[in-house]
């Protein structure tokens, strides 16, 4: 596309508004981890294309054209990953079942979204249990990334940090499949940890802090992550992880980190958008707006809505038409290696 009129794509959104027959049989489902007679089979949870079509277009495709927006990566509700729930049968199940779902939505809506995988991770369970879902999802569903959950305990933190060997067999099969993750996690059960507005941020925070005191991309150089929410608080305290890779004899970030680590601009109001502009470099931000998802309401200082990102990008004074496109378009066909293939096939 044109510098002039760049695609506007969307890599942060989530299916937060399926129908409630998916909670539904959810909730059956944890209460037959308790009670086996109670488990439900998959058989049992109906859900028609024109019960998606419905939450679809009344929902996120209609923001979509108020604002402005193309194509939006889509994957299931983070929070509802819930990857603390039950054992490896109950996550595979229930991943298998919310990915389809976003597939669907992606075959029903081929102009607008494009799927992205939750995967069946649990708690001290290997990792590699998570590959025959890659496969199925990037081979039969045509998905061009997936959401890893550095922590499957919910806020616990038990896991190994991203750059220890436990996380291998995953990486193996994104640098494989040529797919980045974006680093999310799922609902928080540690009460001291807000879901949205402790344990995200902590969550983003964290994962660039352990990509600092490791050197995972000497085993994978062509590994890609997408830190989300902005890159939690690290782009605000950049000065201070600059300093601690000198501290720790790394190289300097820009080295270390920025050819495999990549921000979102899912960041709520214009001064942090212009913080973010600053801080990183423009090949390193990826447009996105998680809509709709942890903040829907309007901003009173300005009188639209939080996750309407799209305004602050536009109106930040630290990017020009070229890195604009960049930030809209052209970042993430080049981090989204599959999406960019499939648009290009679409004559885009």
């Amino acid at each position: 596309m044109s510098l002039a009129k760049p695609l506007i794509i969307d890599i942060h959104g989530h299916y937060t508004t399926a129908p409630k027959s998916l909670e539904d049989w959810r909730n059956k489902q944890i209460a037959g981890i308790q009670d086996p007679a109670l488990m439900p089979k998959v058989s049992e949870l109906k859900i028609s294309d024109d019960e998606l079509r419905e939450t679809i277009e009344t929902n996120q495709l209609a923001k979509m054209k108020e604002r402005g927006s193309d194509l939006t990566v889509f994957s299931p509700r983070a929070s509802f990953m819930a990857h603390h729930i039950g054992d490896f049968n109950v996550s595979s199940t229930w991943a298998a079942i919310c990915n389809e779902l976003c597939y669907r939505v992606a075959q029903l809506f081929p102009d607008n979204f494009i799927g992205a995988a939750m995967l069946p991770q649990s708690p001290g369970v290997d990792p590699k249990t998570c590959v025959a879902e890659i496969d199925k999802c990037v081979k039969e569903y045509g998905m061009v990334g997936i959401n890893l959950n550095p922590d499957p305990s919910g806020g616990h933190w038990t896991s190994p940090p991203l750059t220890d060997k436990h996380w291998y067999p995953i990486y193996e099969k994104m640098v494989e499949h040529d797919i980045p993750a974006m680093v999310h996690v799922s609902t928080s059960c540690n009460a001291c940890f807000h879901t949205t507005g402790a344990h995200y941020i902590n969550a983003d925070t964290t994962a660039i802090m352990q990509l600092i005191q490791g050197d995972l991309f000497k085993d994978f150089p062509k590994l890609k992550f997408i830190v989300p929410h902005g890159g939690g608080a690290a782009p605000y305290h950049w000065g201070r992880y600059r300093g601690l890779a000198q501290e720790l004899k790394k190289p300097l970030l820009k080295d270390h980190l920025l050819n495999n680590v990549f921000f979102d601009t899912c960041v709520y109001h214009q001064p942090g958008i212009d913080l973010l502009t600053k801080v990183i470099p423009v090949d390193n931000i990826l447009f996105a707006s998680e809509m709709i998802g942890a903040v829907r309401g309007i901003d009173p200082e300005t009188g639209h809505y939080y996750d309407d990102t799209k305004r602050y990008v536009l109106a930040t004074p630290n990017l020009t038409d070229e890195q604009r496109y960049k930030v809209f378009e052209g970042n993430a066909r080049r981090v989204f290696s599959r999406m960019d293939a499939a648009l290009k096939a679409k004559g885009l």
